[in-house]
């Protein structure tokens, strides 16, 4: 009898698991709001909010500094390398730091802003970026939800 009552108890140090998708909740009607999308999208290794602030027409540009040659790439190749990371970090933080260059129109914005990222890829492989996001945004419509249409990588990888 107490098998049966016991087995219908709540262990409360042992709560069930929550296997839910974390859901971001962000903006990208604001400029504020798509770097939370953005930080969202890494921080829950999340490539379908993500594509959603890509534009179709996006280009990724960064130096390769052994070739001194500028690198860039389309938005196909950008999900397919964003797909990648977030598949093999068991971790990623993000952290937006000072804006150095805001300028903006109604339907086109250019932000510099500096960043940290940390990569776990496990507890002996970790990557630390720093450096200065490039990013130009843009929109149809003043109320319509901004896209990235180019990113220069400025930083030290």
């Amino acid at each position: 009898m107490l098998l049966v009552l016991g087995s219908g108890c709540i262990n409360p140090f042992a709560p069930g698991r929550d296997d839910s998708p974390a859901v971001a909740t962000c903006n990208p009607t604001t400029i504020d709001g798509i770097f939370q999308c953005f930080q969202s999208a890494y921080t829950f290794r999340d490539t379908v909010l993500y594509g959603t602030l890509i534009d179709p027409k996006f280009v990724f540009v960064y130096r390769n500094y052994d070739l001194g040659i500028d690198v860039s790439w389309g938005r196909d190749d950008e999900m397919r390398t964003t797909f990648g990371l977030f598949a093999n970090a068991q971790k990623l933080d993000l952290i937006w730091n000072n804006i150095t260059t805001f300028v903006s129109e109604s339907t086109h914005v250019n932000v510099v802003r500096g960043f940290n990222l940390t990569i776990v890829f496990n507890p002996s492989n970790i990557e630390r970026i720093d450096g200065y996001a490039n990013f130009i945004f843009e929109r149809t419509r003043a109320n319509d939800p901004w896209h990235i249409v180019r990113w220069r990588d400025e930083s030290n990888f």
